[in-house]
């Protein structure tokens, strides 16, 4: 199985559909935590909904579009990362992530956000990679900053979560500004 060590004890892997019963668990173990910050959570509710959102994701993986990971902490998926966009043809894609309280603290998600960088501009040959998040997001804002990510903008109430209207900032980081980490392998 294509596996990419994140750690000494944690690896990035596709995340499935044939995964869907533990990529459930770890939502329901994580889901107030996630759901705090995005509306990924609640996009699965059971074993079919979960189903449905890693199809989703095999689906626009085979087009090009999106492309969707775990992270797997001592053989458990603890969070994940993910091209939310891939434009090939125009070069541009948007990454996202999400993780439980369990993965949090151990660098785990910065160490997967590069592996798809180096994908990206190296591979890929991407031009833009985007970054979204709430400005009070503070954990996402700093993955950003670490990665080298340049602040573009705050979109002021630009999406509605929770029932909220949500400020959104945009980071970018652009092919010249990165510096490869190593063999890309997303």
């Amino acid at each position: 199985m294509f596996a990419v060590p994140l750690s000494e004890n944690a690896e990035l892997r596709p995340l499935e559909p044939w995964q869907a019963s533990e990529y459930l668990e770890h939502i329901e173990r994580g889901r107030a935590h996630i759901d705090a910050w995005i509306n990924w959570a609640g996009l699965a509710t059971d074993l079919d909904s979960a189903r449905t959102v890693l199809q989703n994701y095999a689906d626009r993986q085979a087009a090009d579009t999106a492309r969707l990971y775990g992270i797997w902490l001592d053989g458990t998926l603890v969070g994940g990362v993910m091209f939310v966009r891939f434009d090939a043809k125009g070069g541009t894609c948007e990454i996202g992530v999400w993780t439980e309280p369990a993965a949090q603290g151990r660098g785990l998600v910065s160490s997967a956000v590069r592996h798809l960088i180096d994908y990206a501009f190296t591979v890929r040959g991407m031009h833009r990679i985007e970054w979204h998040n709430r400005p009070d997001n503070l954990r996402s804002r700093a993955v950003a900053q670490r990665m080298g990510f340049t602040l573009e903008g705050v979109l002021r109430e630009s999406y509605l979560h929770a029932g909220v209207h949500q400020d959104g900032e945009v980071w970018s980081l652009l092919t010249h500004e990165w510096k490869p980490q190593g063999t890309p392998t997303a």
